[in-house]
């Protein structure tokens, strides 16, 4: 049994590190990373991905989220403290709730937030650098995101 624990606990540490590697993303079917070329996204998967973040429970999560990482990092230390995970996964929420048929994904640094992937039209695109300035904490805003409306559904 002692020779066990360490091999179990190194595996769930590794686990745990491997799970927390990933970008945040606003759909599944975004890039993996902000340096991924973007490619249009197929209509289903933008209407999925809408479907999803227009019903009335996904924008109550969003917005509890936010709320509740607000508050927590107004007790710890406010802007100076704020992990990189919190800022990336803030800002993530807020485009997901604003740019409904956005994939996106956010990576962050040192207050400075990338912005991959692809939304649907110059409005959202636009969108895209001021509302994660609304988040605390981010400093500046890089967008690498592009305008590549759906490819249509190609029956089978």
């Amino acid at each position: 049994m002692k020779n066990l624990t360490p091999f179990l606990l190194t595996g769930v540490l590794m686990f745990g590190a491997v799970a927390c590697a990933d970008n945040e993303k606003s759909v599944q079917s975004a890039p993996d990373s902000t340096n991924q070329a973007p490619q249009a996204p197929t209509a289903e998967n933008v209407q999925n991905a809408q479907k999803d973040a227009t019903s009335q429970v996904r924008r109550d999560q969003l917005n509890s989220d936010i709320r509740a990482r607000e508050q927590r990092n107004n007790i710890t230390g406010g802007d100076t403290d704020r992990a990189e995970a919190d800022i990336e996964s803030e800002v993530r929420s807020k485009l997901e709730a604003n740019i409904t048929k956005g994939q996106l994904t956010v990576d962050s640094k040192d207050g400075v937030v990338t912005v991959a992937g692809t939304v649907p039209n110059e409005r959202d695109l636009a969108k895209i650098a001021p509302l994660a300035q609304e988040i605390k904490g981010v400093k500046s805003v890089n967008v690498k995101a592009v305008v590549a409306p759906a490819k249509p559904a190609t029956n089978n």
